[in-house]
């Protein structure tokens, strides 16, 4: 006669902090971190620009020096409320630009999907060439538009149309290209070139003809984005092939 063993559940009780992916966890987040860190900036540095979302947050000083001493004040506030900076994110950065010249370990940073760094612009009305520190869309947000792509298995779903995909993946397209299109829409297009990509081997798992045969389905998918540019968000910006 066959056993079967009953697998035992235990459960500890959490006498200390919020349970993990508890809904109030970020309101007592940003409500112990008002007085941590928000409140006391106003107090002891009133001169100086700062800026919080969630526990994410950036401090702007005016030389290195003043930097280094605000990191260490901070170390101790958090210190004194329980809490410490994280060692590899907290980093003093040099805000390189056409004035700022100086060479620093660290010219670059990520805050809130964006890559802040020196860039070469051009001046609109004079065609001038400068560095800008700026933002643009980062490399790791750009890595999870194209897994959440991948994640919806447009490539396997021959079964539906082509309009069927630009209703299901349009809203998603529009809302990356409203908040990441602010600064630097063109550092959006490895993303555009995706999404056609993925789109040519639609095709060619739809149509027998297009089997293996990838330059004719790319062709295919450009043809469609000319004659119907409205279909796909990205497609409007002109953006109909799979590279740059």
């Amino acid at each position: 006669m066959a056993t079967r063993r009953v697998p035992t559940l235990r459960f500890n009780q959490t006498l200390n902090g919020v349970p993990q992916g508890s809904i109030v966890s970020p309101i007592l987040s940003n409500l112990f971190l008002h007085y941590t860190f928000d409140l006391w900036m106003r107090r002891t540095h009133p001169d100086l620009r700062w800026c919080r979302y969630a526990d994410d947050g950036l401090v702007h000083c005016r030389t290195e020096q003043e930097a280094q001493a605000l990191k260490a004040e901070l170390q101790a506030r958090f210190a004194e409320c329980g809490l410490e900076m994280h060692p590899s994110k907290t980093k003093i950065v040099y805000c390189k630009d056409a004035k700022r010249k100086g060479k620093y370990p660290n010219t670059r940073f990520d805050f809130l999907g964006y890559c802040f760094g020196p860039k070469a612009v051009k001046n609109k009305k004079t065609k001038e060439v400068f560095t800008n520190f700026t933002p643009q869309v980062s490399a790791s947000s750009l890595k999870s538009m194209r897994k959440s792509i991948r994640e919806l298995n447009l490539r396997r779903r021959t079964h539906v149309a082509l309009a069927d995909i630009a209703q299901e993946i349009n809203p998603i397209l529009l809302g990356w290209l409203n908040y990441y299109g602010a600064y630097t829409p063109s550092a959006l297009r490895p993303i555009w070139h995706y999404v056609n990509a993925t789109l040519v081997v639609w095709v060619m798992r739809k149509y027998k003809r297009y089997r293996g045969a990838k330059i004719q389905a790319g062709r295919l998918i450009e043809v469609i984005a000319v004659k119907r540019r409205r279909l796909f968000v990205h497609w409007k910006l002109g953006v109909t092939g799979m590279f740059a």
